[in-house]
């Protein structure tokens, strides 16, 4: 059996005690009951709303192979007859098993963080490598304390390539996570005014993302965006912290993975890269002139570690948007259809913008209209006026004559639009729902965006489940 992990190399690393009649290994790891598959691990872990420890009966009739679980909570689980890891700290646990793992890897290492596009630049990156080795890459963004580790310990002994997403929303959180993950490559995508509400300044941002070069192992490599203004305050961060081989991406001239040429599209584009004096054409499924920047950094990246440069251009082509991060849906009302543009993960002021973009370049059928759908931009601090009503220059550039808004940051933004902008505002993101649903017409274009805690995920929710998909067969009149 091809096990994950035998169940004696984890009592090792974790320390932990065996109870019960424990099988030889297991297939994987799960910290979700719900979502365990016959042959795993269950690990309760105790989070801040739930405990995992709860839910161990759950995961045992779900198939769990053992459970990890705090000696503390032992005597409440006396009546369960699975087999158990015990251990003083599940969490911790995981996190001494997330190091085993690295120390047992060979892999190439690369870990990735940004102010944004950390999670599609993974995702390019899992894409680029396959046809190279075998890579192991993050679930989602799972690029917390818990899901930094939690990635670590899924890692197979015979990955090739590890990719890590590595997220922050204070100083100092990045630090112990990137020591952990012990690097080869950093990639920072870019510095922008995320988190801003926790941060005095962009330079304290950059700061706290600049702590992903103190993990890079001896004879490693930094990639960094040339185009941003950050770029020469972190080239000499990661020089400080020793790193020799600093890489950088963008438009700029000096750039070493240089993008000589852009051409972007309603539902793809294409990037010419210039890597090693050489330039590349790289056809990109997805549109979005921030895409094909994220399309730098990975390329480069796998220029970095050797990859098939051929097999990894080639992979993007079939390059998909992720959900929440601009993935599309064309769906049908009336005689014909409509086309609505996912940006509901998350929002800071440079993905707005970003958004805001890919809407302008998106064309509207017959009479339709781009409509801009916004949310909150949450934890900006005191800059949360300023950020909002900032918006309305790109918006008024881009040419967006629909915008429809939810939220109290989102009337400074209302406020700051001139009458020639037809503008809806509710103060909830339910009471736009009902607007969006009624008020969607036959050729409109929606982008769909606002920080995650707003909740625009119910907007796309309610569109799938009213509307169904548009099949290129049908004819619209």
């Amino acid at each position: 059996m091809n096990w994950l992990w035998t169940t004696q190399d984890m009592i090792t690393a974790m320390a932990g005690r065996p109870f019960g009649t424990l099988p030889e290994g297991i297939t994987g790891i799960a910290i979700d009951s719900r979502s365990i598959q016959p042959g795993e691990a269950f690990f309760a872990i105790k989070g801040d709303r739930v405990d995992g420890h709860d839910y161990a009966s759950m995961a045992m009739a779900n198939g769990a192979a053992l459970l990890v679980v705090s000696e503390a909570r032992l005597p409440a689980l006396g009546r369960l007859t699975v087999p158990m890891i015990v251990v003083e700290d599940v969490l911790v646990a995981l996190g001494k098993l997330g190091l085993a793992a690295r120390a047992r890897s060979r892999a190439q290492i690369i870990a990735v963080t940004g102010s944004v596009g950390k999670t599609t630049t993974k995702e390019m990156l899992r894409r680029v490598l396959a046809p190279s080795g075998k890579v192991h890459a993050s679930v989602a963004s799972f690029n917390n304390h818990w899901g930094v580790p939690l990635t670590l310990a899924r890692m197979p002994l015979d990955t090739y390539f590890g990719v890590f997403e590595v997220g922050m929303n204070h100083p100092d959180e990045i630090r112990p996570l990137v020591k952990m993950i012990e690097p080869h490559v950093a990639v920072i995508t870019t510095i922008a005014p995320a988190h801003l509400g926790n941060f005095k300044s962009i330079k304290e941002i950059a700061t706290a993302k600049a702590e992903i070069f103190e993990g890079v192992v001896p004879g490693g490599h930094a990639v960094l965006n040339r185009d941003n203004d950050q770029f020469n305050f972190l080239d000499r961060t990661a020089q400080a912290c020793g790193i020799q081989h600093i890489h950088s991406f963008g438009q700029h001239a000096k750039a070493d993975f240089r993008m000589a040429e852009f051409n972007g599209g309603d539902q793809s584009s294409t990037l010419w890269i210039t890597i090693d004096g050489e330039t590349h054409e790289v056809a990109i499924g997805a549109p979005g002139r921030h895409i094909a920047e994220n399309a730098l950094a990975a390329l480069g990246v796998a220029r970095i570690v050797g990859a098939d440069m051929h097999a990894a251009i080639a992979a993007l082509a079939t390059l998909q948007a992720e959900k929440g991060r601009g993935r599309r849906h064309k769906l049908s009302i009336g005689h014909g259809s409509f086309t609505v543009i996912d940006e509901s993960y998350n929002a800071n002021p440079t993905s707005m913008r970003a958004a805001i973009a890919l809407l302008a370049s998106s064309m509207p059928t017959g009479s339709g209209r781009r409509i801009a759908v916004l949310g909150d931009m949450l934890e900006m601090g005191d800059y949360s006026q300023k950020v909002h009503t900032d918006l309305a220059g790109p918006l008024l550039a881009a040419g967006i004559e629909h915008v429809w808004l939810a939220g109290h940051e989102m009337l400074a933004l209302k406020e700051s639009l001139p009458e020639s902008v037809s503008v809806v505002h509710r103060a909830q993101t339910d009471e736009l729902i009902d607007h969006v649903l009624n008020s969607v017409a036959v050729g409109d274009v929606l982008m769909v965006k606002s920080s995650l805690g707003i909740g625009f995920g119910k907007i796309i929710a309610a569109l799938l489940d009213k509307f169904p998909p548009f099949a290129d067969t049908q004819r619209e009149f």
